[in-house]
């Protein structure tokens, strides 16, 4: 993932390029079991705050370490 991300809210295709996922439908399975990004809707469309998804990473990492 590169050090810097998108100065906007995230899509979950935004996701699925960062991290090379296999589809869209891996977020939402992270959504449902509360492992992913914390992520929020506008109106029917998931979004996810930059922020949010560098801390998920950072607390990732931190458990490979």
């Amino acid at each position: 993932m590169a050090s810097e991300l998108p100065n906007r809210f995230l899509t979950p295709e935004d996701l699925v390029e960062m991290f090379e996922l296999p589809s869209v439908e891996t977020v939402y399975q992270w959504r449902r079991k509360h492992t992913g990004p914390r992520g929020f809707r506008v109106g029917r469309h998931l979004r996810f705050d930059p922020s949010d998804v560098r801390a998920w990473v950072d607390s990732r990492t931190g458990e490979a370490a």
